[in-house]
């Protein structure tokens, strides 16, 4: 896989790759079901805890993200949330396949997320350092911040995403025509900020 060999910011460990790999498989079943293919995992104690992806289409509510989905299913098990707690995630790591946007990185922070592993950047809506740096950088006088790292199976996000925009949105409010589109293959290199 390009991203094991082209990596010289960071070391990618097998794990990291196994968690990423997991979630890469909830953005495969997310793209099954015309959804923006973005799939994350939740893992605590070297365990997937929650797994979900995208279902705005499908539920028709923006607001249903992968990084959500997940969140609503932790919180409302009694054994992963026995009782309510200022930072119930502060005990667990998130793999995603697209860096969390905005909303997602807030939620992420005031629930107290440990770290974050992300595929590719957000350019549009990255809350995690490409638009905004809600984890980090944006001071909060409460909630504390978290880790995120970019760079896990990188490639295969930009490609699962650009499979997706190459075909017609048929839940899109007035669906565009994309008979003309072409995939592109080739995946610029990430920029190092």
């Amino acid at each position: 896989m390009e991203d094991e060999d082209n990596n010289d910011q960071m070391s990618i460990t097998p794990i990291h790759l196994k968690w990423m790999r997991e979630a890469m498989a909830m953005a495969e079943e997310a793209l099954a079901h015309s959804e923006v293919p973005v799939g994350c995992v939740f893992v605590r104690k070297n365990s997937i805890i929650a797994r979900a992806r995208n279902r705005t289409n499908e539920l028709r509510n923006a607001s249903r993200h992968a990084e959500l989905e997940a969140i609503d299913l932790i919180l409302a098990d009694k054994e992963l949330t026995p009782e309510p707690t200022r930072y119930p995630l502060e005990d667990t790591v998130l793999y995603v396949t697209v860096e969390p946007c905005i909303m997602c990185a807030c939620a992420l922070r005031q629930l107290g997320i440990k770290e974050v592993f992300y595929g590719c950047e957000n350019d549009k809506f990255g809350g995690c350092g490409s638009v905004l740096g809600v984890n980090a950088s944006v001071k909060h006088p409460v909630h504390p911040s978290y880790q995120a790292t970019a760079g896990y199976l990188r490639d295969e996000a930009i490609m699962i995403l650009r499979r997706f925009y190459v075909t017609e949105n048929t839940n899109a409010p007035v669906p565009k025509q994309k008979t003309s589109r072409v995939l592109k293959t080739e995946i610029p290199p990430r920029i190092q900020t």
